[in-house]
């Protein structure tokens, strides 16, 4: 790397056009220049000018080298304007959350966008393990998840609590006699998803139905797999499988008369928590982009 000492007194003495001016501009002594000159011909392996007793005239390699380190200069002085400016309506997020949730929380962020015009929303869609990875190693700004992670790593607060619903399609009491959820599950099979195994491990456990806790996940038959979050419930509209979502995703499916959520003797409930990488403090602009996150999922 160039030295940018040697280099801003090359630009003074081009400017200048005088090796004594240049030293009054730069505090220096005459040979103090001529030796930030030496040196910067040095290590660059060409020499910058062609002297005539108390003139010079720029070589091929000299104009280049003026050239880059104005660029070097005025880079460096956007730079710290840059540093200085943290305007609340401008620059970019880089947000991830589950797809479900994304499903919702993506129009209202957009909205933003509207409103602000050099506003940059980056959302991503991803399984908490993913999420968290990415805002460990700066990926990702802030993250939504359902788990905890580790406190000495991460700044966690509590945002919302959101229903998880079983999603059967609209004609299974027609097709089945008897009503035996297990039984209904086995025979549909999964329409899989990224988060789908999360989601259904949660429902197994805490729905207190009791044919459910007993049954393997790891046994159901999958009849699709989907990542696309906005056409998960459609296989499932069509009689293809089950699936299991969000209330929220379930909310913004078109073709509610398709399906129907099954009621559990206790609704399973899982907790949002927003997330970001420890002691990191974010852009004033993430302030507005937050309140818009709680307003959505609260």
């Amino acid at each position: 790397m160039l030295n940018p000492i040697w280099l801003d007194t090359f630009i003074t003495l081009v400017d200048t056009g005088h090796f004594t001016k240049t030293a009054e501009k730069r505090f220096m002594t005459q040979p103090g220049v001529t030796q930030h000159i030496n040196k910067l011909e040095q290590a660059c392996g060409y020499s910058l000018i062609e002297r005539s007793k108390k003139q010079f005239e720029l070589t091929e390699q000299g104009r280049l080298v003026y050239q880059y380190a104005q660029a070097q200069k005025k880079n460096e002085q956007a730079l710290i304007e840059q540093l200085s400016f943290d305007s609340p309506y401008a620059g970019q997020c880089t947000i991830a959350c589950s797809g479900a949730l994304a499903l919702g929380l993506y129009p209202a962020l957009l909205s933003l966008q509207q409103r602000h015009a050099d506003l940059v929303i980056r959302l991503k869609a991803a399984p908490n393990q993913q999420i968290i990875q990415e805002i460990q190693t700066g990926k990702v700004d802030i993250g939504i998840v359902t788990d905890v992670p580790n406190p000495s790593l991460f700044d966690v607060t509590k945002l919302a609590q959101e229903e998880l619903c079983l999603v059967l399609p609209a004609t299974i009491d027609r097709v089945f006699e008897l009503w035996d959820i297990a039984a209904v599950l086995s025979e549909l099979g999964l329409i899989n998803h990224p988060d789908a195994e999360h989601y259904l491990s949660l429902y197994f456990a805490k729905s207190a139905e009791q044919s459910l806790q007993s049954l393997n996940i790891a046994t159901l038959a999958e009849s699709g797999f989907i990542n696309q979050i906005s056409q998960i419930l459609q296989p499932v509209a069509k009689g293809v499988g089950f699936t299991v979502l969000p209330k929220s995703a379930v909310d913004c499916f078109d073709d509610h008369n398709a399906i129907q959520v099954f009621k559990p003797p206790q609704p399973v409930i899982e907790t949002l928590y927003l997330v970001k990488k420890k002691n990191r403090t974010l852009a004033a602009r993430f302030d507005m982009v937050i309140d818009k996150i709680e307003q959505v999922v609260v």
